[in-house]
């Protein structure tokens, strides 16, 4: 019976929130619970996910497949100490690949969504360059990595408005007057109201405005907090649900909190990964929890998931105390 793969990508609107950590960890849980899972370095010009998977930087990868045309990336797969979990090293020996042109991107692609595994996770480089906006939209339920301060969240909303226009871009490339329309949004730092974007294209063409109106529901990404302090930080979605609805016309689905703990850094420091040597720690059962939800939900909106997850975040915080 041939293993149906579900790719993940994973972003964050900037750096320092934790994004690569989660990667790993999610990688290693979902392997444990005996799903087949890759976690790849996309990461181009800023790979380190070995790091954070206890792995030394030694290793050819993605650089080195784009670098020599008879390379295979599967032949670059590097097993670990995982049961059911193999690495895709980036660049690490292959510098300046952070802006790699569109037919190595392509090639890339498509080679990604053959290697044999039932998860592939890809730990995407932070902010909103083309490369990671066309590699979160590899699924319409990526996930998107902040904390719950309000610059974080900022730069969060910051990268869906990219992440939007970028997916009505590329339905509309034959289009030049829509292209340019939406070039120019890109550029600035006004809130972009997808709803009044929708309006100006269906003025020129009716059939795109329904486009937009259609991607816009299609695409529903996944939002994980991460370095928590208490339960009731998860209320920001309330904010965060009112200017998707009312900007970018994007509902999300609130997947995941990650509490702060002391722990993390300490096995950064000692160079390994974090859920083998911390089974106890309670940011290792918020990221067993969020590999559960993604097995039981991944290709499903959740209703009520912000309730839902708040919930669920105070019993764990009250057991705790």
């Amino acid at each position: 019976m041939e293993v149906k793969t579900t790719i993940i990508p994973i972003a964050s609107g900037k750096g320092g929130v934790g994004k690569t950590f989660f990667t790993a960890n999610l990688a290693i849980a979902l392997a444990e619970m005996g799903h087949p899972t890759v976690a790849v370095d996309m990461d181009l010009g800023g790979s380190n996910l070995h790091f954070f998977l206890g792995l030394p930087n030694r290793f050819p990868g993605i650089g080195n497949f784009l670098k020599v045309r008879s390379a295979e990336l599967e032949e670059m797969l590097i097993s670990t100490e995982i049961p059911n979990l193999q690495f895709l090293p980036g660049d690490g020996l292959s510098p300046f690949m952070a802006n790699i042109p569109h037919a190595q991107k392509i090639r890339l692609i498509s080679r990604i969504i053959k290697l044999p595994a039932e998860y592939i996770l890809l730990d995407l480089g932070a902010g909103t360059s083309f490369n990671t906006l066309d590699f979160f939209r590899l699924s319409r339920h990526g996930f998107v990595v902040t904390t719950p301060e309000h610059p974080a969240i900022i730069n969060m909303m910051t990268f869906l408005k990219h992440y939007l226009l970028r997916i009505i871009e590329g339905n509309f490339t034959k289009n030049h007057y829509i292209c340019e329309m939406l070039h120019s949004m890109y550029k600035t730092d006004k809130q972009t109201n997808i709803r009044e974007l929708q309006s100006k294209i269906a003025a020129i063409d009716h059939e795109a405005g329904k486009t937009v109106t259609e991607l816009c529901r299609k695409y529903r990404p996944r939002v994980i907090f991460n370095m928590g302090e208490h339960p009731d930080e998860i209320k920001i979605s309330e904010q965060i649900n009112n200017n998707l609805k009312s900007i970018l016309s994007l509902e999300v689905d609130y997947f995941g909190f990650i509490f702060n703990d002391p722990a993390v850094r300490q096995s950064v420091k000692k160079k390994i990964p974090f859920i083998p040597y911390y089974r106890e720690n309670m940011v290792t059962g918020n990221i067993e929890r969020i590999a559960e939800r993604v097995v039981k939900y991944w290709n499903k909106p959740i209703d009520n998931s912000a309730l839902r997850l708040l919930n669920h975040t105070r019993k764990v915080y009250e057991n705790r105390s």
